[in-house]
């Protein structure tokens, strides 16, 4: 099959729309990518890859096509002009650079922003290609959760394009379950929803004792260590991390270390040394995925935390399956969907959202287990990855997905 994947991040950016992309071409399909250029979380072009964006056409196989986009920044206006250039640049210059290319299905991946979709239906329609959209982010409520938008009026608006997109979508995957409503409420019917969740890529199903810590860790090998992997930003709250790591203050056993980067980096190194927690929390930087596991490896316990809103309480964060994977206790400080998945799983403590003082007796909790008790829920995150968020199996199910929109696109007289 053909297939036309549509993202706003891409590779070398560290998403899991990269190992999609890879596996689906292991299973013979011809990919190609429509994406920008990379700058996300920095907000800046990576060095490397303005040095030689060559060496960033091809994926696993997959031709990446790269139209300009104005990038991320710092600032909301930077953010919104990111997004707006990669619709108008996508609509106007992916389309011409795709000219003369068949596609058999176009899938889209959908964090921020749901822009993204909008290229993808009007080359769909060019093409005469089905479009599957992969929702990962709710709009327009996780814009007002995290306040980038908070006017009614704009919210209302960016409600009408949402609708629009899910009406001209041929299937629309979720992944929480707890979408479904939200979904329907713009789609108008949920006949074209389906549940897709995330799951960890192939180098976290790999033991961690094989894998030798990361030198940002050793450090820290004498003490019990939170660690934190992934985006830092408005919606996973990190002031009520800091209040829990405040609260904790006197364990000197005890380190939270934060591997990763984004938006809100600066405030929460600033806040660091404004509360005087140099000592107890370290920032450790962004790192490429494959070095993942080494951080892992120097940690105890798991960090997924989320802001406290509705939306946020439908959202199975992305890192839950990442860290179910890797055999370690999880401790999470969100509700809803991704609470539920840690404690069906008995993989570890949860807490309500924006609970500081919560999270810190979670974390004094898990300090105080025996080893085994502990060992025991990184057995059972394990094996409920492999039940609920096997790769190969949802992969597989995709595949089926996109065979039956086609079937569906050719039955209706389209070629």
């Amino acid at each position: 099959m053909r297939v036309l994947v549509v993202s706003h991040y891409f590779w070398p950016e560290n998403f899991r729309i990269n190992d999609l992309v890879a596996d689906l071409g292991r299973r013979g399909h011809k990919v190609t990518v429509l994406s920008g250029p990379p700058n996300y979380p920095e907000g800046r072009v990576f060095p490397e890859y303005r040095r030689e964006p060559g060496r960033y056409s091809v994926y696993e196989g997959a031709a990446i096509v790269r139209v300009p986009v104005v990038t991320r920044g710092r600032s909301r206006l930077r953010l919104a002009l990111n997004y707006l250039s990669a619709l108008l640049s996508g609509a106007v210059l992916g389309t011409w650079r795709l000219r003369g290319k068949p596609f058999d299905a176009i899938f889209v991946f959908q964090p921020s922003p749901i822009t993204t979709c909008l290229p993808a239906i009007l080359i769909g329609r060019l093409k005469r290609a089905p479009v599957l959209l992969w929702v990962l982010d709710l709009w327009p409520e996780t814009l007002s959760a995290v306040g980038v938008v908070r006017s009614p009026w704009l919210l209302t608006l960016i409600g009408r394009v949402v609708s629009f997109i899910y009406r001209r979508c041929d299937l629309v995957l979720g992944q929480s379950r707890a979408f479904l409503p939200n979904i329907e409420k713009y789609a108008g019917d949920s006949s074209r929803f389906r549940y897709f969740p995330s799951w960890a890529e192939p180098l976290f199903r790999e033991s961690l004792a094989a894998v030798e810590p990361a030198p940002e860790v050793r450090e820290f090998r004498d003490t019990f260590n939170v660690l934190f992997a992934g985006n830092i930003g408005e919606a996973q709250d990190f002031p009520a991390i800091l209040d829990a790591a405040e609260a904790l203050r006197h364990r000197a056993d005890i380190r939270w270390l934060i591997v990763g980067d984004g938006r809100a980096a600066e405030w929460v190194r600033s806040e660091i040394g404004r509360r005087e927690l140099e000592e107890a929390v370290r920032m450790l930087g962004r790192h490429p995925l494959e070095r993942m596991p080494s951080f892992f490896r120097g940690g105890h316990a798991l960090l997924v935390t989320l802001k406290s809103d509705p939306v946020f309480a439908m959202t199975i964060p992305g890192k839950v399956q990442t860290y179910l994977a890797t055999g370690l206790p999880l401790i999470g400080m969100l509700d809803g969907e991704g609470a539920r998945v840690i404690e069906e799983a008995g993989a570890g403590f949860v807490c309500p959202s924006g609970d500081g003082r919560a999270l810190a007796d979670r974390v004094a909790r898990l300090v105080e287990l025996p080893p085994g008790e502990r060992a025991a829920m990184g057995a059972r995150a394990v094996a409920y990855s492999h039940r609920e968020f096997d790769r190969d199996r949802l992969l597989t199910q995709l595949e089926e997905w996109m065979d039956e929109v086609t079937s569906r696109n050719r039955g209706a007289g389209t070629p």
